[in-house]
């Protein structure tokens, strides 16, 4: 049994050398490649998946991990849950015929370059062609894997295991009942704080504090970077290379900051993996809505409370010069300022999830047959002005503003709402353990990492989803914290009965 680990060993490092090599290239591709390299840099990431995929469904791994399966009993936790892992991945991919697979790879690196461009030249024509093959693709594959099953259940299910259609629906429609009056009221109110916000700044100075914060999270620069891109991200070479961007937007301040506490909560996460786990194919996270959730407890739990800039904000000040004139209680108003707005990452902690709504209906539609991709624009129009009263007058600012859609990331989307309920059932059993209003008024923020380190970074994909929610909660998905939350912060804010 030994020597047959020891190759399983061998053939997934391999696996996730030539993974890693891919990252590089998106990074290259989605940051410094000139416009003129991006069609040979398509070609190779085409070319390298397509070795990665031949590796995962090759013969001989298929007889080792056949093998190892039937000795699981001797196996040690790690091995056994990476065995367990890599047969449900083998079954994803060995379904798909391996030339599709290349194709597919090659068209989203190709279609993020187009959706730049699409976006920039508020042309969504240009990328219209593009996201109808991916979407196509995802279809056909959800198809190829389980002909008996909703393609769309079936993609779900990879972002967030067990999740589907049904669920989402019931998920979303108890967020829509409590947070669309919550709205509403607030903005009977017509109270507008951005006022303590509005101002202009230098991307040097941007630069300098997205540095700062990202030093004062604890995101780790000995292992990591911090760049710039259209759309911020974080991706993961291993977890001693963790690349992360943000966007400056010289009017709009503030963005950079919380897309970059943001990015920064994913890559603490992956900074925080236990050692053991390197080239593993355990060493991610748990699932998309646990990734989320450690980015939106960073970016809204800790990132827009007032104790979190209390030991920080003269250093804000210095650099963002406009804000000398504003206290920082009025700065906290700013920063939470509820408004019905057109962007999603610009959306305020309230309104997040409505944005979320409307991509997933849309995604949830086109597997459905009930919209075509050309339509789209109209139809992401008519949906902003049912959930949020506000309609875009360009496709920027509509249907192009996400990048995940070029990526192939279908079905991501309502990972960010998990990720905001999860965030906040979490909350609640840490303010069990730890004074969180004291650490963050001391500037401790390492008590914060380390408790979250222990409690979910470190088991990367050892854990499920649900076992972490349980283990540290002791229940499943549940999304009266995060209502509740959200009722008595606002509440407060906006002096609501």
């Amino acid at each position: 049994m030994e020597s047959r680990l020891e190759r399983f060993r061998e053939i997934i490092k391999e696996k996730k050398l030539l993974d890693s090599t891919l990252a590089i290239l998106h990074w290259d591709i989605e940051t410094e490649a000139p416009k003129g390299g991006q069609e040979l840099l398509s070609q190779m990431i085409g070319n390298i998946s397509l070795k990665a995929y031949e590796i995962s469904t090759s013969e001989e791994l298929n007889e080792i991990v056949e093998f190892l399966k039937n000795m699981k009993n001797e196996l040690n936790e790690i091995d056994k849950k990476e065995i367990e892992n890599y047969s449900e991945e083998m079954e994803k991919l060995s379904k798909i015929p391996p030339m599709e697979y290349k194709a597919y790879t090659e068209l989203t690196a190709k279609a993020q370059g187009v959706w730049e461009k699409a976006k920039n030249e508020n042309n969504f024509s240009i990328f219209k062609e593009y996201l109808e093959k991916i979407f196509n693709y995802n279809i056909k594959f959800g198809k190829y894997r389980n002909p008996n099953k909703n393609p769309y259940d079936v993609i779900l299910d990879d972002y967030e295991k067990g999740m589907d259609r049904k669920k989402l629906d019931e998920f979303f429609k108890d967020l829509r009942e409590n947070i669309v009056p919550l709205l509403k009221s607030i903005q009977e109110k017509k109270i507008d704080n951005s006022k303590y916000i509005d101002g202009e700044v230098s991307k040097c100075s941007q630069v300098l504090i997205s540095r700062f914060l990202g030093e004062y999270l604890g995101f780790d620069f000995n292992r990591g970077i911090i760049s710039e891109s259209e759309h911020p991200f974080t991706l993961t070479v291993n977890m001693d290379d963790v690349r992360i961007t943000t966007k400056y937007i010289k009017e709009l301040p503030v963005s950079a900051i919380f897309s970059t506490i943001h990015e920064c909560g994913h890559g603490i996460y992956e900074q925080g993996i236990d050692e053991k786990l390197k080239y593993t194919l355990l060493a991610d996270g748990a699932s998309m809505g646990i990734h989320e959730s450690q980015s939106r407890f960073y970016e809204n739990i800790l990132g827009r409370s007032k104790s979190f800039w209390e030991p920080i904000y003269e250093k804000l000040q210095e650099k963002y010069t406009y804000l000398k004139d504003i206290t920082l209680d009025e700065f906290y108003l700013g920063i939470n300022d509820v408004k019905a707005s057109l962007i999603r990452v610009e959306a305020d902690e309230l309104t997040y999830s409505l944005h979320i709504m409307v991509r997933y209906e849309i995604e949830k539609g086109i597997f459905e047959g009930k919209y075509k991709i050309g339509d789209l624009p109209e139809i992401w129009n008519e949906k902003m002005r049912e959930y949020l009263g506000v309609v875009p007058e360009n496709d920027r600012e509509g249907v192009l503003q996400d990048v995940h859609w070029a990526c192939g990331l279908i079905g991501y989307f309502p990972s960010y709402a998990l990720g905001n309920v999860y965030s906040l059932q979490i909350y609640n059993k840490m303010k069990k353990d730890l004074n969180i209003e004291k650490i963050l008024k001391e500037g401790k923020l390492h008590l914060i990492k380390e408790w979250l380190g222990e409690h979910i970074h470190k088991y990367g994909k050892l854990k499920n989803p649900e076992e972490i929610l349980k283990e540290i909660t002791g229940e499943g998905l549940n999304s009266k914290y995060y209502i509740e939350y959200l009722k008595e912060k606002y509440s407060k804010i906006y002096n609501l009965k």
